[in-house]
């Protein structure tokens, strides 16, 4: 009998069902070497006394915790969100919690939000590094037991399996179309340059410019809408003002398309725009928005999917057909064509 207000117990369950609690046991972890007769008996048990593992416990005895950390730069952008929206369906899907925590690009509070979950004995780690070319977290990831797996930036030389965007050929064919326009002076605008993504985004645009003998207008200054507002106005003002713009993120797009719109400047007629990321709202603006298309939400499952062949390596993925997976998977962009490059809104080309 159980006390009123206290929570069944394995043993409770075991009594009830006639079976041994190591059988219990046995259905509780996946039900092997249990016959269906029972299985169904004890899942009736479990269901009736309102049975709940004792996940403590089963920590202590070093079992799985069935929980995931996710360490993202933010989950106000709509890039993360869908990242981590994509990574939970995974973890559900392997009867697993995701938790989310939040670096704000602060390697000290990255460290802080992994250490935190490292105390909570999460099984494993998907991480969108802070800085990618820190030597303290490399050396911590090296440290640690616990399965991690990045996304959208790697971790260089520390074996650390990773899932990216093919960012350079991604900026490098948005600037190649920007060329194939006539257009010959393409200002390259965004910000904190120090981030894997962007740099690599700089050098597509950078070898596609030289390729063609243009001349290379970089301006990395934008921070919020007011930078962006001062760095487009002060290239504006030049004697050889900007024929078109490429912008590195989804966020300086919307300030670039802003500010052109305040000032009353013509897009594309006096200057056409290109970004990298498209954004909610971006097909529906007048003129449309350009932009490269990011595979977000194959990032995010991916590196789940990852995460967890090493957790569970008994249960290949149908997509591996039992081969191992290299340690970089690297995802194809996609240009979609609008009206604000100078193309019609209805065109369409793979990258």
């Amino acid at each position: 009998m159980i006390k009123p207000g206290s929570h069944p117990t394995l043993a409770d369950v075991a009594r009830k069902a006639g079976v041994g609690t190591t059988t219990v046991s046995r259905v509780i972890n996946g039900g092997h070497r249990v016959s269906p007769h029972t299985l169904k008996r004890v899942h009736a048990v479990i269901e009736q006394l309102g049975y709940m593992p004792n996940q403590a416990a089963r920590i202590l005895k070093g079992e799985r915790t069935k929980t995931i950390g996710l360490v993202v730069p933010s989950i106000a952008d709509p890039f993360f969100s869908s990242c981590a929206e994509a990574a939970q369906e995974i973890a559900r899907a392997h009867d697993s919690l995701l938790i989310v925590t939040v670096t704000n690009n602060d390697p000290h509070v990255e460290m802080e939000n992994l250490n935190v979950l490292m105390r909570h004995r999460t099984d494993g780690l998907l991480l969108a590094p802070a800085n990618y070319q820190s030597e303290a977290l490399a050396e911590y990831l090296g440290r640690i037991a616990t399965p991690v797996v990045t996304f959208d930036r790697p971790v260089p030389k520390t074996g650390v399996p990773s899932v990216v965007t093919d960012n350079y050929n991604g900026a490098r064919l948005a600037t190649e179309h920007l060329v194939s326009h006539g257009y010959k002076r393409i200002l390259c605008l965004g910000g904190e340059p120090t981030l894997y993504t962007l740099r690599e985004r700089l050098r597509g645009y950078r070898h596609a410019v030289e390729e063609h003998g243009l001349p290379v207008i970089i301006d990395m200054s934008v921070k919020d809408y007011k930078s962006a507002e001062y760095a487009i106005e002060s290239h504006l003002a030049t004697s050889q003002p900007p024929e078109a713009i490429f912008t590195l993120k989804n966020s300086t797009t919307i300030y670039a398309f802003e500010t052109l719109q305040k000032l009353k400047v013509a897009i594309p007629k006096t200057i056409a725009l290109l970004g990298f990321d498209d954004f909610e709202l971006a097909a529906t603006l007048r003129p449309s928005i350009s932009v490269i298309q990011q595979p977000i939400e194959d990032l995010g499952r991916i590196a789940a999917e990852i995460l967890f062949e090493q957790l569970l390596p008994a249960k290949k993925g149908k997509h591996l057909s039992g081969k191992k997976r290299q340690e970089q998977v690297k995802l194809e962009t996609r240009l979609v064509l609008r009206h604000s490059c100078g193309c019609n809104p209805t065109q369409e080309q793979n990258g």
